[in-house]
């Protein structure tokens, strides 16, 4: 079967690749990732739709699940391990899981991909119920593993989405959506770690950022919900407050520092003239969404 899928297809611009420069090699590259972006563009509203229903499940107190093995399933824990100190997001409300396990997130584990069983177990270990969406990240459109994960997900009454880089993927059976950006044979055949890859960490950028956009994680294109963690994103949140307030950066920090670092409740206690409680109460009336706190102030 691997024979007719694109992702395992010769590359004819790469047939020569051992004979080539390393300028020549990166050219090459180059010229093939620019297929990529046109080819998730083409799965746009797919990915808009999928985005729409992962907000409404969280909204709800439902989840996030990625589940993939190898390649995939790095990917998914990337996305999901970023979305706490960007959106200040619970840990809880985006996992990843990879066949495997954590050990596969630095090494192969063999054999992990091909037990759809072991998928089923997983997603049991996590609780998962009819409130999550999860999404099945599989290149091929047809690894056991994340058919297994689709097949018992939607036997629970969660949402499925299914991610791969081939057309007519066995995993659309198994999926409400399916998002198939095909970018095409990469440049070492077979290495879907290149441009399927790409198109992959595109796609659940969207994905995760769509859905915390849509639960008013940010305030225009500030990041508004981050977490202060370190020097870096301390510094990010004081200049988010002097931008939004005309504040000096010190005056920023002594806001901050008198609503314990919180960057939303900063703002509306700034704005609207409420001491840190009063602020996080509008927020919580808003659901977290700081326009619409801003807006609701008469209320």
């Amino acid at each position: 079967m691997l024979e007719h899928l694109t992702t395992e297809a010769r590359n004819p611009a790469s047939e020569q690749l051992d004979g080539l420069s390393s300028l020549e090699i990166v050219k090459l590259i180059n010229a093939e990732d620019r297929v990529v972006a046109g080819a998730v563009e083409e799965q746009a509203q797919e990915i808009a739709e999928a985005i729409d229903a992962i907000a409404e499940r969280l909204s709800k107190g439902g989840r996030l699940v990625y589940i993939g093995a190898g390649t995939s399933g790095r990917l998914g824990l990337l996305d999901a391990a970023e979305c706490p100190p960007t959106f200040n997001s619970d840990p809880s409300q985006v996992i990843g899981i990879i066949a495997g396990g954590p050990k596969a997130m630095l090494r192969a584990v063999e054999g992990a991909e091909d037990s759809p069983e072991l998928a089923a177990e997983d997603l049991r270990n996590i609780n998962l119920c009819n409130r999550d969406a999860v999404v099945g990240i599989a290149t091929s459109g047809r690894t056991p593993y994340v058919l297994g994960a689709l097949g018992y997900a939607r036997s629970q009454g969660a949402f499925t989405i299914g991610l791969s880089c081939n057309r007519d993927a066995a995993l659309s059976a198994q999926a409400d959506i399916n998002i198939n950006p095909v970018v095409g044979p990469e440049v070492v055949s077979g290495s879907t770690r290149m441009k399927a890859g790409t198109a992959t960490k595109m796609v659940l950028n969207m994905l995760s950022t769509g859905a915390m956009v849509a639960m008013g994680k940010t305030y225009g294109n500030l990041m508004v919900d981050l977490q202060a963690t370190n020097t870096k994103l301390a510094e990010r949140a004081r200049r988010i407050v002097c931008t939004l307030t005309d504040l000096s950066a010190e005056q920023a920090a002594e806001l901050l520092k008198r609503c314990n670092g919180e960057l939303k409740t900063a703002i509306v206690a700034h704005r609207l003239r409420y001491d840190p409680e009063q602020a996080r109460q509008q927020l919580q009336a808003s659901r977290g969404h700081l326009k619409k706190a801003l807006e609701n102030n008469h209320q």
